[in-house]
């Protein structure tokens, strides 16, 4: 009898094999944590989470009038940066919860801040006409899609020509030892964390799960030229645990 698979033995691992069952273990899961996310996110950047997205804020080359689209906006401190900076801006997320939780958010910014329209919606179907922005960010967007290459295509479609994107995320170190303990020390703090909140050890556990599926920072480049974009790069955060990712659509 043939033994059985890793993802047969690890309920996560199962919910993570196919792009339809990360899909929906994805938009449970962010609808469980979203009341935690920004506590959350914080913890596990060693308090740097802010920091970094102010890095890709400054990268974007934001300007007064910009058309920008924020995806997996979650309680949208990239898209509210933005828009300080004098930015249009759209934030999308998949997690009705975590739309309620960024407008509360953006509404209790100090004035004259430019309001931003947050809406319900996929990365990978975006219910926005093509060609109609000049920027679009991401934070922790691109390594949860079910679909990466079909994000980036609508990442593509709704970027206007000469249009840029920047995404911040978790990186996939190439270095096996570094990867092993990395993923390790997320597992551990991660299990730790989901018992503590949610008395469920794998709801923090998906982060370091989706990191060893997660194809990491050159190959996320290559993914990028593949769909035309030039320009693209990547930044070491963290020594190379994160970066920050920024591409071009030719003008």
């Amino acid at each position: 009898m043939t033994p059985p698979s890793g993802a047969d033995r690890d309920p996560l691992r199962t919910a993570l094999a196919t792009p339809e069952t990360k899909r929906r273990y994805v938009r449970r899961l962010f609808s469980t944590v979203a009341d935690r996310y920004d506590l959350i996110t914080g913890f596990l950047s060693y308090g740097q989470d802010r920091r970094w997205k102010r890095r890709l804020t400054a990268l974007s080359g934001v300007r007064p009038g910009l058309r920008a689209l924020d995806l997996a906006c979650g309680t949208g401190d990239i898209a509210m940066a933005l828009a300080d900076k004098g930015a249009l801006v759209v934030g999308v997320d998949l997690t009705p919860r975590m739309i309620e939780l960024a407008i509360v958010k953006a509404r209790r910014r100090r004035p004259p801040a430019l309001p931003v329209h947050f809406i319900v919606g996929d990365m990978c179907a975006l219910p926005l006409a093509g060609g109609r922005f000049d920027l679009v960010t991401t934070g922790y967007g691109l390594r949860n899609v079910p679909d990466l290459p079909g994000a980036i295509r609508e990442i593509r479609r709704v970027l206007r020509p000469g249009g840029r994107v920047l995404s911040l995320d978790f990186n996939r170190p190439s270095s096996r030892a570094v990867l092993i303990a990395y993923v390790a020390y997320l597992t551990l703090v991660g299990s730790a964390l989901g018992w503590l909140l949610h008395r469920d050890p794998d709801t923090y556990r998906y982060i370091p799960e989706s990191i060893r599926t997660y194809p990491g920072a050159s190959a996320v480049v290559r993914l990028f030229q593949s769909e035309g974009f030039v320009a693209v790069r990547w930044h070491r955060v963290l020594g190379g645990l994160m970066a920050i990712h920024e591409a071009r659509l030719p003008g």
